[in-house]
């Protein structure tokens, strides 16, 4: 996997992030702020932008790009989360031409690491971390498995969008939406669906 596989995968997130905007909005109005697709939105369209500017040159040139310019461009929260998740796997994909389902996986699982520590979450408390560390789990497994990276995104795809939906009957911990204690169940976690989102966009 080189920079075109990532630049696919970051344009791919555009896209879809543009298409379920008003749904992400609908969600986080239930149970936050009412703002989380457009603000993601906004920021993966100043992702497009910098990408143009500054065309990276690596995966992992990519990645910092996008985390860096999310940190900047998105407001509340997700920004620092988001920015975090995508600069964290920059780093750790280094100067890198070629990425190897290891080396994807690896990094994942210590971008989800950036992301808990940042965030003070675990899995449970109705977060985007309902999604990423299913996803993470099972990347790792693939690559053990010896899977194809196809599969392996299938496989993390499913597992993230399972973690989205199983947020629905939680009570949040964290965030605004834990403010609203019992009344927050029976709802998705918006950060999840959208990390979800993020995910599948590697295999469509």
């Amino acid at each position: 996997m080189d920079v075109t596989f990532f630049t696919a995968w970051i344009q791919e997130i555009i896209r879809v992030l543009a298409i379920n905007r008003d749904r992400l909005t609908r969600l986080d109005a239930a149970i936050g702020d009412a703002d989380h697709g457009t603000n993601l939105d906004r920021g993966f369209t100043s992702v497009r932008q910098a990408m143009s500017d500054t065309p990276p040159d690596t995966p992992g040139q990519l990645l910092t790009l996008v985390g860096n310019t999310l940190i900047r461009r998105v407001g509340g929260a997700s920004g620092p989360l988001y920015g975090s998740l995508f600069r964290q796997l920059g780093k750790s994909l280094g100067d890198a031409q070629e990425v190897s389902l290891d080396d994807l996986a690896a990094a994942f699982a210590t971008a989800l690491e950036s992301v808990t520590r940042l965030g003070k979450a675990a899995e449970g408390d109705k977060t985007m971390v309902d999604a990423l560390a299913p996803a993470a789990r099972a990347l790792c497994s693939a690559a053990r498995d010896g899977l194809k990276p196809g599969e392996a995104l299938d496989r993390a795809a499913a597992a993230a969008a399972e973690g989205a939906e199983a947020t629905i009957p939680l009570q949040a911990r964290k965030g605004r939406a834990s403010y609203l204690g019992p009344r927050s169940v029976g709802h998705e976690d918006p950060g999840a669906a959208s990390s979800a989102l993020i995910v599948s966009a590697m295999h469509p």
